[in-house]
């Protein structure tokens, strides 16, 4: 990462800005995109140097999808202001993709499931449970977090989770949810849930395709792997 005193110190055509209009955003690199966003920086720093700050303090950009304000601003030169522009062009691109992948996605497999929700849910700090809801041909019509918070039988209530199968006119349902600890290993209490969804769903005439938990570095398929 280049660290400069000035922006002004750059040759123009490797400052930021004048960067993107002549050689187009695939030329930029990581600091250079943020500095753009920072948009200026104070006495002491240029908007450079507290894109390198940034980036040095949480090494990807991944990990800024899940960092508050607070944390943002423990960065010199980085007030609330400026946090909040990261913050949110960081959510608009996580949207635009999100809405991408979801339009029309078919879900053949638990892989194509696990690739549709990694990104999201791997690197959360509290275990969110999500259904996916599918047409007669395991296409998307919807993706909608029930509830965040440790799962059990009594958060976890099947009224929630066929609620939204119900508003959609879904044929099946896929679940999931993270373990903030890494592990996709799934708890007894994890194989009770599904099996209760399950059986709800049988009831319904709505089937419930499989339970997906998802860790930092990979996934359970718990009906590929026989827990139901």
């Amino acid at each position: 990462m280049i660290h400069y005193d000035l922006v002004r110190d750059m040759p123009l055509n490797e400052r930021p800005r004048e960067k993107f209009e002549l050689k187009g955003p695939k030329q930029l690199n990581n600091q250079d995109l943020l500095a753009i966003l920072i948009r200026t920086g104070t006495k002491e720093y240029s908007a450079l140097n507290l894109a390198y700050e940034i980036l040095k303090k949480f090494k990807t950009l991944d990990k800024l999808k899940i960092c508050t304000i607070d944390q943002l601003t423990e960065i010199k030169g980085i007030g609330r202001a400026k946090a909040i522009q990261i913050l949110a062009a960081i959510e608009i691109g996580y949207r635009i993709n999100a809405t991408e992948l979801e339009r029309g996605l078919q879900i053949k497999s638990p892989s194509d499931c696990a690739k549709f929700l990694m990104d999201e849910v791997k690197n959360l700090e509290q275990e969110h449970f999500i259904g996916i809801y599918l047409d007669t041909k395991n296409k998307v019509l919807a993706k909608k977090t029930i509830f965040i918070g440790s799962l059990n039988r009594a958060i976890c209530s099947p009224r929630e989770v066929f609620k939204e199968a119900l508003r959609h006119g879904c044929a099946s349902i896929i679940v999931a949810h993270n373990h903030p600890s890494g592990d996709p290993t799934p708890s007894k209490e994890d194989i009770r849930v599904t099996q209760r969804l399950i059986d709800v769903g049988d009831l319904m005439g709505i089937e419930v395709l499989d339970h997906l938990v998802v860790g930092s570095q990979g996934y359970i398929s718990l009906r590929e792997e026989k827990y139901i």
